[in-house]
């Protein structure tokens, strides 16, 4: 089961809220800790790694797109949004600030326990000690298809899970353009929520990761009616 051992940490300012998903997860199988605010998630977050994050987006002081958006230049762990904005660019915003995906209030607790799951079944697993693993080069840019590894000169890149499962889809097919459709098919397979227009969105922020000037990008390239390209070296 999915839940066997994933460690969530729920984020919110609501102390009933709060407390209620925090019963409700850990009944279905999961490690659930809270924090009340964006600081006091900084705080437990330096001393414990987590499976995954939920996040409200509104909260006092600190916001949390703002927070997805800061915790996404050190860490890679999964972050479900809780919005009470419905709105496409408010849902956009909480994507390019680094969410994995999101909610909006008021929701079923069924619906969150799914899309946990959905989320926690697209992340990579790391196969230990691949034999002579294959590797796709983009410049400076390495990516290890059987450990699902990006890696620039000696630094590992972060990926997102949703990140992930694009570079997994796209280097099981190199040099093969892509529809948008046929990503939104792909990632939905893996149990992922998403829409075209939230496709451009991931490929932004990948094209960040891999190209040198991502305003013209030579490796995840867009090719004129037909979607999106990986052209690996």
């Amino acid at each position: 089961m999915i839940a066997d051992d994933a460690h969530l940490l729920i984020v919110d300012d609501d102390e009933r809220i709060r407390t209620l998903l925090q019963k409700f997860l850990s009944r279905n199988g999961f490690l659930v800790s809270g924090a009340r605010d964006a600081a006091h998630a900084r705080r437990i977050l330096a001393g414990l790694e987590f499976d995954l994050i939920v996040l409200d987006v509104m909260m006092p002081g600190e916001d949390g797109i703002s927070l997805c958006r800061d915790l996404r230049q050190t860490i890679t762990t999964p972050i479900l949004l809780l919005t009470a904005k419905g709105e496409t660019d408010d849902r956009i915003k909480g994507l390019e600030s680094g969410a994995d995906d999101y909610l909006a209030k008021p929701f079923e607790p069924k619906e969150l326990l799914l899309r946990i799951n959905a989320i926690l079944r697209r992340v990579p697993q790391v196969e230990a000690d691949p034999i002579a693993p294959k590797v796709l080069h983009m410049g400076p840019v390495r990516y290890d298809i059987a450990r699902g590894e990006m890696w620039n000169g000696d630094d590992m890149v972060r990926l997102t899970a949703t990140e992930s499962q694009l570079m997994r889809i796209f280097s099981a097919s190199p040099g093969e353009a892509m529809t948008r459709a046929r990503l939104v098919e792909e990632l939905s397979r893996s149990g992922g929520q998403t829409q075209e227009r939230a496709v451009d969105v991931q490929i932004t922020r990948l094209r960040r990761k891999i190209e040198v000037d991502p305003k013209q990008p030579r490796y995840l390239q867009t090719v004129r009616g037909a979607g999106y390209m990986l052209a690996p070296e």
